[in-house]
């Protein structure tokens, strides 16, 4: 139905004079832009934008979204899969404006406020030699990625990005401002590690960080026609990988670069990616048995780690559309594979693919009621990513990921992670997501810090 401009211009104004940041309303110049988000799918028209500078500003802006009644929308990097980072006709509070990084090298302890990105995270950290697990592109923001459990290319050594979690701010529903820490408010901190945006606006994430500098990172490329001897050796090599190498598996189109041969590219074919964080003649070990399958491209070299988080950054730009399904995986048997493969071979947008993370090491360690993460004991994690162009190939590229998700649901259990989703999950969808007794501990948290749902964009738990 859409706002009123002059109701809209009104709330602008009246919310301006609380805030230090910009106000945007649909009829200001450069609405366009503080209202678009990555995934192309979504082109809402949020009453206003308001771009927050300070904490205070957050919380002046949750104050105003509560007495008028509004929607909220928070984006930090707004890569949200499933368009939670925008809604029409309410309020988005944007926090792309915070993006400062404190490090502190002695104490192996990083503060970033909640719209940094992983890209400006890592080139902070990369100065003293240090990092934390981000996402696998560069240009995603920590915020949303660690809320949701946070897989990246240095999983398997240090733990999901919610494992690495130390504190937090939040600005609640009612406006406070709260410090989380595991000695303060530690029932939240439980549930911002890995329980999505649910509970409030995070201000700023206090990070573990590790010795990491330069990486053996890159993938090996392979014809499709290799897929299931791929597989059968993915499966039984990652048994015997060390924690330092983080992998998964990859069917796609082989790129149509200089680095693939003529016969290959833009054709299907199946990878092996990875980061290898330890020494170089570790990595080399490591990456010998995978080097004599004769790959048709071998890209894997030693690089600095902020340059492996942005390999892949032009594969996913913003204004594209997506479509995510996701799962995890107890075991990647034969007749998974082929079923894998046998939905690669129809898909209908050449830029589609399936990953299959290898979890475990760090992650299967931490024990499963520590966090409010959904599932550590499954050895892979799978997603199904639909990417096209135009809103014409909306319906061939999404009923694709879905019937794929629905055949390879009968191989993998009812846990799910949650920033690979794109469709809202209902409240018994959520539930199953997490499992009764995680579920009952969010459910609980839920009432206690947003009672009437103010923050619902989510895969939501509703109090």
């Amino acid at each position: 139905m859409g706002v009123d401009p002059d109701v809209a211009a009104g709330w602008a104004s009246d919310l301006g004079k609380r805030v230090s940041g910009r106000v945007i309303a649909a009829s200001d110049v450069g609405y366009a832009e503080a209202a678009a988000v990555w995934n192309g799918c979504f082109s809402l028209r949020p009453a206003l934008v308001v771009r927050c500078q300070s904490t205070d500003d957050v919380a002046a802006a949750v104050s105003f979204v509560t007495e008028r009644g509004l929607h909220l929308a928070v984006r930090g990097g707004g890569h949200s899969a499933a368009g939670f980072s925008t809604c029409d006709d309410g309020l988005v509070l944007d926090l792309s404006p915070m993006q400062a990084v404190d490090v502190d090298p002695v104490r192996a302890v990083a503060r970033a406020q909640g719209g940094c990105t992983w890209g400006r995270y890592d080139e902070a950290t990369a100065v003293h030699g240090l990092a934390s697990t981000g996402g696998l592109i560069s240009t995603t923001g920590i915020a949303g990625l660690t809320l949701g459990g946070g897989v990246g290319w240095l999983t398997r050594k240090y733990g999901l990005a919610c494992d690495n979690l130390l504190g937090a701010e939040v600005v609640t529903a009612s406006g406070a401002v709260v410090r989380t820490s595991d000695s303060e408010h530690a029932d939240l901190l439980w549930g911002l590690r890995g329980g999505g945006g649910n509970f409030g606006v995070v201000t700023e994430f206090e990070y573990r960080l590790h010795p990491v500098q330069t990486v053996v990172g890159g993938l090996v490329l392979f014809p499709f026609d290799r897929t299931m001897e791929i597989s059968a050796f993915y499966r039984d090599w990652i048994g015997e990988l060390p924690d330092e190498f983080t992998t998964l598996l990859m069917l796609l189109t082989a790129p149509d670069e200089e680095f693939v041969p003529a016969d290959l590219r833009g054709r299907p074919a199946v990878a092996i990616v990875g980061c290898h964080c330890g020494t170089e003649a570790a990595a080399e070990t490591a990456l010998a048995p995978l080097r004599q399958l004769g790959p048709a491209a071998d890209l894997f070299e030693p690089m600095p780690y902020p340059g492996l988080q942005s390999m892949f950054d032009a594969d996913y730009p913003a204004g594209d559309r997506y479509y995510f399904k996701a799962g995890f995986l107890p075991a990647l048997t034969d007749a998974a594979a082929r079923l894998i493969a046998e939905h690669m071979a129809k898909a209908p947008s050449p830029r589609n693919e399936f990953d299959l993370h290898h979890l475990g090491g760090a992650v299967a360690r931490v024990r499963a009621g520590d966090t409010a993460f959904a599932d550590r004991s499954t050895i892979f994690l799978y997603s199904i990513i639909a990417v096209w162009s135009e809103q014409s190939g909306d319906g061939a590229n999404q009923a694709w990921a879905r019937g794929f998700a629905a055949d390879l649901a009968r191989f993998s259990g009812d846990r799910n992670y949650v920033n690979f989703l794109t469709d809202p999950g209902s409240k018994s969808d959520v539930q199953r997501l997490y499992g009764d007794e995680r579920y009952s501990r969010l459910l609980e948290l839920k009432r206690r810090y947003d009672p009437g749902n103010l923050f619902r964009l989510n895969q939501n738990i509703v109090p």
